[in-house]
C-alpha cells in the first residue's frame, strides 16, 4: 500500500509519500511544494494545485493523510492554510484516492506515543521510523511524513478491527 501525506500550507506545503510492507514502512519520496511569495494567492494556489496533482498521477498512492486545520492566532495564516487545504483535497478527490483527516495530537501521537511531544522528537522519531539518516528540511516536510505514518498505522488499526468483526 502506498500512502501520501500532506502538512498544508501555501507558501510551503509538505509531502511525503510512503510503502507499506506489512509491518515495514519505507519512504518512497519527499520534499516541499513552495510558491514565490511575489504571486497572488491565486497563482500560488494553482501552482500548488498543479504540482500536488503531478505527485499524485507519478506516484499513486492508494490512501491521502493530511493535517487538520490547527487554528492558532493569526487569522490570516489560518485562512490562507484553510485555502491550501481546499485545493489540496480537491486534488485528492479529483483522482479519487481515500482522504484521512488527522488533528496535530493525533500525529504525534502515532508517531511519538505522546501527543504533545516537541518538533525535534516528531522529526527524530520519523527518521528512525523510516529508517531516514539525514536530517529532514523543511520540517513540513518531516509533518508530511508523520501524518503518512500516522495514515499507516490507522489503516493498520483498520484492517485489524475487520478481522475482529468477522
Amino acid at each position: 500500500m502506498r500512502i501520501i501525506g500532506i502538512d498544508p500550507g501555501t507558501a510551503i506545503c509538505g509531502y511525503g509519500i510512503i510503502d507499506v510492507e506489512g509491518s515495514r514502512l519505507k519512504p518512497v519520496t519527499y520534499g516541499a511544494i513552495t510558491t514565490p511569495k511575489e504571486l497572488t494567492d491565486s497563482q500560488r494556489l494553482e501552482l500548488l494545485f498543479n504540482d500536488l496533482s503531478d505527485i499524485l498521477e507519478e506516484y499513486k498512492p492508494d490512501k491521502f493523510g493530511v493535517e487538520e486545520l490547527f487554528f492558532n492566532r493569526n487569522v490570516t495564516t489560518a485562512i490562507k492554510v484553510g485555502q491550501a487545504r481546499g485545493v489540496i483535497l480537491l486534488a485528492a478527490e479529483q483522482q479519487r484516492i481515500p482522504l484521512y483527516e488527522y488533528t496535530p495530537l493525533q500525529i504525534k501521537q502515532a508517531v511519538t506515543g505522546y501527543g504533545k511531544a516537541d518538533k525535534e522528537q516528531v522529526i527524530y522519531m520519523t527518521m528512525n521510523i523510516l529508517g531516514i539518516r539525514e536530517k529532514i528540511k523543511p520540517d513540513d516536510t518531516a509533518d508530511a511524513l508523520a501524518v503518512a505514518i500516522c495514515t499507516a498505522h490507522s489503516s493498520h488499526r483498520e484492517r485489524l478491527m475487520e478481522k475482529v468483526r468477522l
